[in-house]
């Protein structure tokens, strides 16, 4: 088990390109391993391989959300694509492991369908509205360099910004 650092906002490494994942290897499971352990060590809803400094085109989702089963391991991303979305906007708030204790509200559209392989290498299609939507649209923009800042207004923004910069320069100093 390992939990690994989360790359924390402004850090530009989240802004970097992605790479495809060409092979399926012992790397890329020990990669998935880490992201997991370090998903569930931190309470997320899903993990990019980006917000632990890697660049593989990977996420994961946890099970709860993306099945709605207490039971279900975490569904795993490589290479994926959104191929639709739709069904109107729902605004609703989002929090980051990259912006900890920064939630905002933010519009999406309700639903989104992804295209994707697993670890064995076969394309699945998956798709949900609700958490389950707004949760793969965001994992998927953390592979294209979009942070939930991008999303938000310049007052939102500057909040956001704020809070980070607090978070960076820690507790107040006795």
């Amino acid at each position: 088990m390992a939990v690994l650092d989360i790359v924390t906002y402004p850090d530009p490494r989240l802004r970097e390109p992605t790479f495809e994942v060409k092979e399926i290897d012992d790397g890329v499971r020990q990669l998935v391993q880490d992201l997991t352990d370090t998903m569930y060590a931190l309470d997320g809803a899903g993990i990019a391989a980006i917000q632990v400094g890697r660049f593989e085109r990977i996420f994961l989702i946890d099970g709860r959300v993306a099945t709605g089963r207490e039971d279900a391991d975490p569904v795993v991303f490589i290479n994926p694509e959104v191929a639709e979305t739709g069904k109107g906007l729902a605004i609703a708030e989002e929090g980051c492991l990259s912006f900890p204790g920064v939630f905002v509200e933010i519009k999406r559209p309700r639903w989104a369908k992804l295209r994707a392989m697993n670890l064995e290498g076969e394309t699945f299609e998956w798709e949900g509205e609700g958490l389950l939507g707004r949760a793969l649209q965001h994992e998927h923009d953390h592979l294209t360099g979009k942070l939930m800042i991008d999303l938000v207004g310049m007052v939102k923004k500057e909040m956001i910004k704020r809070k980070m910069k607090r978070y960076h320069s820690g507790p107040p100093q006795a």
